[in-house]
């Protein structure tokens, strides 16, 4: 007795990944008031690839009906409010006037007609399920928008129909509405930086019970004591993408949402959402943000952090030099202080003031005094000829800025005064024989370039 419910929900698993298509349903109506049947399971597939373009969508679906229920109350065609234009594989037969006068009595402009595949499916698997069963005449439709307005034309919105069958029914047998959307896949707005580093990045939502839009909510409400609600039974929207060897998933909404790899398909990655039955009409949304990358945009995040390191490791030196270069000529030639204090000097080496040499005597000055007077650190000179005689020479540069025009503590340096200092003292044993002293002076431009 418990062999047949487990048959069926595995015939569901193997026809939910073998059957091909992409899909979102919004709201079943029914014919008559207050319905008393529910829709389940409702399973809304769609089918994407790396290829852009079009979309296919699959709504599989059947009818839960109370025992309580009679036959000539639940023998009644559904209709289906989608938002959205629809297309699909051609089907037999003319368009129906009926859902055109539907429509146009409320306002709207058919922009398109026609009939969309419809057919059934058994759930049970195994070698002797049945082959699909098309159904003849499909689900006739209209396509329809709002005239044009200080709002403009708007999105445009399907009104589908789908004629009763007892399939719709058979717990055995879902039955399958196929269509084709354009607008279900949308590229993400991006910086041409980011296309080039990441390739062009896409957006597919699926949505059920969503009726926000200006074309639908008129028919929604109309139509709100007609509306058939989810049964308790699994419901799932559903996104198969082909080709996840080179697919990027960036993003995905719901954060409830499941990601696996499909076990009957090759290289095809499954994202799926329950749908809560209890949540009523509040729209529910499955989003994914994803991308497919092809050649060289696999390896680009490494390529280009490779050359973004190359770059900046070549690029360093140059711009730390030009910057020290820059900004040696503006200290050159802006100097900042007060009106009143004299140009700063800047000292480099050891200047030996004349009052300091004023005060070496030859021939009584030691040499102690000499690094007390002048400072620690001369350069030493001996000879191997002389020995006991060495010769201590200091060295200095003064720059001394001459300043031209002035902006408060602003002025401009119109040159710079440059010294050169040289001191040798001469030493015999540890007294001072003899001093020498020069001085070479110029005038530079820059201070760095003497």
């Amino acid at each position: 007795m418990h062999s047949r419910p487990l048959t069926i929900l595995i015939g569901l698993l193997i026809l939910l990944g073998a059957s091909p298509g992409v899909g979102t349903a919004q709201v079943f109506i029914a014919t008559h008031p207050k319905p008393e049947f529910t829709i389940g399971p409702l399973f809304v597939r769609a089918n994407v690839g790396p290829a852009a373009g079009p979309v296919d969508v699959t709504v599989l679906f059947s009818v839960v009906v109370p025992a309580t229920v009679s036959g000539g109350v639940r023998e009644q065609d559904l209709y289906l409010l989608w938002p959205g234009e629809v297309d699909g594989e051609a089907v037999a037969g003319a368009p129906e006037p009926e859902l055109r006068r539907t429509v146009e009595a409320r306002g709207f402009q058919v922009t398109r007609e026609g009939r969309l595949p419809l057919s059934a499916r058994a759930v049970y698997s195994g070698p002797q399920r049945p082959r699909p069963e098309a159904l003849d005449g499909g689900a006739p439709f209209v396509t329809y928008s709002r005239e044009g307005g200080p709002l403009g034309q708007g999105a445009p919105a399907s009104w589908i129909r789908i004629p009763w069958t007892p399939r719709l029914v058979d717990r055995t047998w879902l039955v399958e509405l196929r269509m084709r959307l354009t607008t279900l896949r949308r590229p993400k707005q991006a910086t041409w930086l980011e296309n080039v580093l990441w390739g062009e990045r896409h957006v597919i939502t699926l949505s059920f019970n969503d009726v926000r839009t200006r074309a639908t909510f008129p028919m929604y409400l109309a139509h709100r004591d007609r509306v058939v609600h989810l049964a308790d039974d699994p419901s799932q929207l559903i996104i198969n993408f082909a080709d996840s060897d080179h697919l990027k998933i960036h993003e995905v909404y719901p954060g409830s949402s499941q990601r696996r790899s499909s076990e009957t398909r090759r290289a095809t990655e499954i994202v799926s959402a329950y749908l809560d039955p209890s949540e009523g009409i509040r729209p529910q949304v499955l989003s994914v943000q994803f991308g497919y990358f092809t050649g060289w945009k696999a390896w680009a995040p490494v390529l280009f952090a490779t050359l973004f390191f190359v770059l900046g490791n070549l690029a360093g030196p140059l711009v730390t030099t030009l910057a020290k270069g820059v900004g040696a000529r503006i200290q050159g030639r802006i100097h900042f202080g007060p009106r009143s204090s004299a140009p700063a000097r800047h000292d480099t080496g050891t200047v030996v003031p004349r009052e300091t040499l004023a005060r070496i005597s030859p021939g009584e000055t030691t040499y102690d005094e000499i690094l007390s007077l002048c400072g620690p650190n001369p350069e030493e000179r001996e000879r191997l000829s002389a020995p006991g005689r060495r010769t201590l020479v200091y060295r200095g540069r003064r720059v001394v800025p001459y300043r031209q025009r002035r902006l408060g503590w602003l002025a401009t340096v119109h040159r710079w005064d440059v010294e050169h200092h040289e001191v040798e003292i001469e030493l015999d044993g540890d007294r001072v024989r003899d001093i020498q002293a020069q001085v070479h002076r110029s005038r530079l431009t820059q201070p760095g370039r003497a």
